[in-house]
């Protein structure tokens, strides 16, 4: 299927809500989908995402230069991020994974690519899924290369920091109180009097405290063969689905562009809008999990699956 992507200079006019989730249901009935996700999928799962409905980042993340330049931002990466893991790691996948997987299994989804660094697409059930960003559950070691599991990590964290989460959970030695509010990549806002209490984690293998979660930090490259890869995918695809980014960042902007250029249909469903929208098919602004769910009603009468897709619509809520 090859239908002519819409002109760059200007947005196609907008539809009704559920005249675009029709419209949606025909284009993903054909199959051959590629899924471009970002973090307003996980949004439903207590992860927040980077940005404000206005496009405004909520957030300044990291910087991989400011990660490498010093051990005193390698410990306040740290220690924001041992308290932040402790509930990070307890998200669970929300209906969109869920409904993203219905969608593979009924062969109508080929492939997902991800921006997203907290797994949820994998513990959903989804496969053929790549990680543009890499994944928070492993740390690699930037002098010797160590690949290690972030789960032991955090057992050593916690045994070299003892009575750091109480202080956290706490006040401050001041009297102040500390927030704890979580981020998109895992860490918390905490305050530099008590990020400076906490003990760095090292390397078992050189001994070193250059350990960095196995993800891309703002300012760092996504690897080539991946971003190679994703290309592949994309040129193959019948379309393009935008779950849930902004697509501020042209690590997942790239595949819109291509695809629009290479006249592959892009739909995109966010939110509030997003850099892509000039280059969209079809674009929604409306909450993910109510919108994927009347997807799979809609579905149901146009694919030889639809049934069996849309029978448990709910079950996810």
């Amino acid at each position: 299927m090859s239908l002519p992507a819409a002109p760059s200079a200007a947005p196609p006019a907008p539809l009704s809500t559920q005249s675009a989730i029709a419209e949606l249901a025909r284009l993903v009935a054909v199959g051959g989908v590629v899924v471009l996700s970002g973090a307003g999928l996980s949004t439903e799962s207590g992860i927040p995402d980077y940005r404000g409905p206005d496009g405004t980042r909520r957030v300044t993340p990291m910087q991989f230069a400011e990660f490498t330049g010093s051990s005193d931002a390698r410990r306040r990466y740290w220690a924001r991020s041992f308290i932040g893991w402790q509930r990070f790691s307890r998200a669970g996948p929300n209906r969109g994974h869920r409904v993203v997987v219905r969608l593979q299994q009924a062969g109508l989804i080929d492939a997902v690519l991800t921006q997203n660094v907290d797994g949820l697409h994998q513990a959903a059930g989804a496969r053929d899924v790549v990680e543009l960003h890499g994944d928070l559950d492993h740390v690699v070691c930037l002098t010797c290369g160590d690949l290690t599991d972030r789960v032991a990590l955090h057992g050593r964290l916690a045994e070299a920091n003892p009575g750091f989460l109480d202080l956290v959970l706490g006040v401050a030695p001041d009297g102040s109180r500390v927030t704890s509010q979580i981020r998109p990549d895992g860490d918390i806002v905490l305050d530099d009097s008590v990020t400076s209490r906490f003990h760095l984690p090292y390397c078992v293998v050189c001994g070193a405290d250059t350990l960095k979660p196995d993800v891309v930090f703002f300012g760092e490259s996504v690897p080539k063969p991946k971003v190679e890869r994703c290309f592949e995918l994309v040129d193959r695809a019948s379309s393009l689905l935008v779950l849930g980014s902004s697509l501020a960042v042209m690590s997942g902007y790239r595949f819109v562009r291509r695809a629009a250029r290479n006249r592959i249909p892009v739909a995109i469903l966010t939110a509030s809008a997003s850099r892509g929208d000039p280059e969209a098919t079809l674009r929604l602004h409306s909450p993910l999990g109510d919108t994927l769910d009347a997807l799979l009603v809609e579905l149901a009468p146009l694919t030889d699956a639809g049934a069996r897709i849309s029978s448990d619509v709910g079950v996810s809520r």
